[in-house]
């Protein structure tokens, strides 16, 4: 783990990774779509694709989570200039959380304004069903880890706003999109947690019992630095499992891909549906509960 932290992914790394993209991207994205655990068929869709692996990319370490294929794609998916990051890189992969929010940072710098994200979650809340998908309202951070804290990055807010972290403007037009497909999509607060074990039934219950409505390893730490620079963020939980004490059997990553790829084409409809209007959406309104 020291190793890896001790690689250094500050500004300087930052910096590599903006040369690098501006010379292989033909194009300035406008939004960043963050593709979680077996959800990276969405990035086959995308027109006229540049494909890069994160390995190339200065500052990027390879993605080694199943499911994560560990590459960035830029096109245009939907009528919209877009990057997708097929996977993502995790805190309990011994990473710095200042490495995790690395890419975005460098995204940001390009152009990109908006970040959708997705990821694979279990569900606290009793009435989630696996395969449901769930509108991220609001989040806990249980990893006790924050991207920020160093030196103010130049262009982020020391002190961001964390009051409203998910565009309440995004949110509503994500509830009216699915609604319009016939796509059901709950509501709920997300707790972000370190892993990589699965949390213990009692674990399970206290989030429960602190609001939080389905569980992961991921998100939290993009989000913090989406809303330091000033980027509008949706996010969408998979719901791919009970948490543990609410289903039966042991949980297993590979029925978490599994479910997470079930889902899949509903997500891609719904993503379809969302990326044109949220990239055309201008002024937030009032929050959405």
């Amino acid at each position: 783990m020291l190793a890896r932290i001790e690689t250094g992914v500050g500004p300087p790394a930052v910096s590599e990774a903006i040369g690098f993209l501006r010379e292989r991207l033909s194009r300035a994205p406008r939004a960043v779509l963050v593709l979680g655990s077996g959800l990276g068929e969405v990035a086959a869709e995308i027109e006229d694709p540049v494909r890069v692996p994160y390995e190339e990319i200065p500052g990027f370490p390879a993605a080694v989570v199943p499911g994560h294929r560990g590459e960035l794609v830029a096109g245009i998916w939907e009528g919209v200039e877009l990057v997708a990051l097929s996977g993502r890189f995790h805190l309990y992969e011994g990473w710095d959380p200042v490495a995790v929010a690395l890419p975005l940072r460098a995204l940001a710098a390009l152009g990109a304004d908006r970040l959708i994200l997705t990821n694979a979650a279990g569900g606290v809340r009793r009435d989630m069903g696996a395969g449901e998908l769930m509108l991220i309202v609001d989040h806990l951070n249980f990893m006790f880890r924050n991207p920020l804290v160093g030196a103010a990055a130049p262009g982020e807010a020391r002190f961001p706003d964390m009051s409203s972290p998910y565009d309440a403007e995004f949110r509503r037009i994500a509830l009216e999109t699915a609604a319009k497909l016939g796509i059901t999509l709950t509501r709920g607060v997300y707790a972000g947690v370190l892993g990589p074990s699965y949390e213990t039934v009692a674990e399970i219950r206290m989030l429960a019992a602190m609001g939080a409505d389905a569980v992961g390893m991921s998100t939290v730490p993009e989000v913090i630095v989406a809303r330091a620079l000033g980027l509008r963020v949706l996010g969408i939980s998979c719901i791919t499992n009970p948490a543990a004490g609410l289903g039966v059997g042991r949980l297993d990553h590979e029925e978490v891909l599994e479910v997470a790829g079930a889902a899949g084409y509903r997500l891609r409809r719904l993503l379809a549906g969302l990326v044109p209007k949220l990239v055309a959406a201008n002024l937030p309104t009032e929050a959405v509960e």
